[in-house]
């Protein structure tokens, strides 16, 4: 990524700002999530000895995250990640600062559109020079290309639905399992032990491990986006009802409240909240009994997770690690 970033900062001083301004977007904060479940993947798989080569590939998928974070913070007008500003808004705001012609808002949704694609071409150049064989780079183009395709697919889904006011579960935990489950767990993980050669039978394995902790991943995060602390998050509360986002939470809100308690939810769905909005939102989801619900899916979905795992032949101690990741990434506060 520096290669590359050198290499295009050098043609004019305002490129080298921009990419800069990427890169610190990268670098700050994150879970780094996803290359780990890479790594353990291959561990797993028995992979060696390529380890600095393998860390180079897998270090792309920090870089796919990038791009979907970056668009999908334009896309929901996000102001706020990681307790900074967003690339769309920190755009705008050079903008004004600068007295460029044209629209500030437009400069900095383009802007954010472009560097999120650059993260995007940076991450499959990161994976097919990392050095590694070439048969073994062909094994794992597959989840790989799956991997981009299923992401921006489950991101279209995810404004779809939005649109459509659809408020089914059904739809909300397709948006889960499209947009985040699989290139959160599923396919980092099915990447790793391609990367070791792994069989068809343990690929299955862990694939089946990785899509319900990816399911239950996304699930937590439903939660926090509306229940989480805005200091440990790094996102103003209630920001997923801002958003007007329509995830499993919020359906089985809508199906299990009262009417009375409905309204209050489709009141508050896409629109600027007070405090005591986001506060009359939450008694709802709570009282409705829709929060007990979505914590009992993802302990079922853990649970599930756990016994494709116990049932997979892995080098030790990928087991050990996988089985301790899968509970930070559910049980979470952030």
């Amino acid at each position: 990524m520096a290669a590359k970033q050198s290499t295009m900062a050098s043609l004019t001083q305002e490129l080298a700002d921009a990419l800069d301004s990427l890169v610190e977007f990268i670098l700050r904060g994150g879970k780094r999530i996803r290359p780990t479940f890479a790594w353990w993947g291959w561990r797993g798989a028995g992979g060696e000895p390529d380890a600095q080569a393998v860390l180079h590939a897998v270090s792309g998928l920090e870089l796919i995250q990038a791009c979907a974070l970056v668009h999908d913070d334009l896309m929901d007008a996000s102001a706020v990640r990681r307790g900074s500003p967003t690339v769309h808004v920190t755009f705008t705001d050079l903008h004004r600062q600068r007295g460029w012609l044209g629209s500030p808002d437009r400069f900095g949704m383009a802007a954010a559109i472009l560097l999120g694609d650059i993260a995007l071409a940076w991450a499959d150049d990161m994976f097919y020079s990392s050095g590694l064989a070439s048969h073994r780079l062909a094994a794992a183009s597959e989840p790989w290309q799956a991997m981009r395709s299923e992401m921006l697919a489950g991101q279209y889904l995810d404004i779809l639905t939005q649109v459509e006011g659809d408020e089914s579960p059904e739809a909300a935990l397709r948006v889960a399992r499209m947009k985040t489950a699989a290139y959160t767990v599923e396919r980092p993980l099915q990447m790793g032990a391609a990367l070791a050669g792994a069989d068809t039978e343990l690929v299955e394995r862990l694939r089946e491990f990785g899509a319900d902790i990816g399911v239950a991943f996304q699930l937590r995060d439903d939660l926090l986006g509306v229940f989480g602390d805005t200091d440990v998050t790094g996102k103003p509360a209630g920001d997923d009802l801002r958003e007007g986002k329509r995830t499993l939470l919020v359906a089985l809100g809508l199906q299990r409240a009262t009417p009375a308690g409905a309204a209050v939810l489709r009141d508050v769905l896409g629109r600027d909240l007070t405090d005591a909005d986001v506060t009359r939102a939450r008694s709802v989801l709570t009282e409705s009994g829709a929060v007990a619900a979505v914590e009992d899916r993802i302990e079922a979905l853990t649970a599930s997770a756990m016994r494709a795992l116990e049932s997979a032949d892995l080098a030790a101690p990928a087991g050990e690690r996988l089985a301790a990741l899968a509970v930070a990434a559910t049980r979470r506060n952030h």
